[in-house]
C-alpha cells in the first residue's frame, strides 16, 4: 500500500476555505490523503464554516487556525492554494512539492452583503460545495498520475 499523500491547503488566514478543504479531504479521502491546512496569517476558525461543515456531517470544530511556520519541517507532496493572495505569497517549498492553485471566493467577504445569517450560510454552503467538487476532481487527477491509490 502506498503511503498517504501529504496535502497542505493554504489560504490567507486559515479561517474558512483552507479549513473546509482540510475537513472535506479528511472525510472524503482520509484513507489515502493526510490533509493539513494553514495560512499566511491566522485569523481564527470561522464559526459559520464550522456550522456549514457540520450540516454535512463533518466536524471541523477541533481544527485550529495556524500559519505555515507552525507546521514545522513537515514535508508535503502537494500544496493547494485556495485563494489568490496565498498563491502570491506562497512560501518556498522544495522542488519535489507540487503546488496547484484554485481560487475560491471568500465566504466571510461574500457574507458582508448578506441580508442575514440564512443568506450568509447559503454563500458558505456554495463555496463549501465548490471546494468539495474540486477536491474530488483533484483526487481523480492524482489517481491518473499514479500519485494516489
Amino acid at each position: 500500500m502506498k503511503p498517504k499523500l501529504k496535502v497542505l491547503f493554504l489560504c490567507t488566514g486559515n479561517s474558512c476555505r483552507s479549513q473546509m478543504a482540510e475537513g472535506l479531504c479528511r472525510h472524503l479521502l482520509g484513507d489515502f490523503i493526510e490533509p493539513y491546512s494553514a495560512g499566511i496569517e491566522k485569523h481564527g476558525l470561522n464559526p459559520l464554516a464550522v456550522k456549514v461543515m457540520g450540516e454535512i456531517g463533518i466536524d471541523i470544530s477541533g481544527q485550529r487556525s495556524k500559519t505555515v511556520d507552525e507546521l514545522g519541517e513537515k514535508e508535503f507532496d502537494y500544496v493547494v492554494t485556495v485563494c489568490d493572495r496565498a498563491k502570491e505569497m506562497c512560501p518556498f517549498f522544495p522542488a519535489r512539492v507540487k503546488v496547484v492553485h484554485r481560487e475560491f471566493e471568500d465566504p466571510p467577504k461574500l457574507a458582508e452583503e448578506a441580508a442575514g445569517e440564512a443568506e450568509a450560510l447559503a454563500l458558505y454552503r456554495r463555496v463549501r460545495d465548490e471546494i468539495r467538487d474540486y477536491i474530488l476532481s483533484l483526487s481523480r487527477e492524482w489517481r491518473a498520475a499514479g500519485d494516489l491509490f
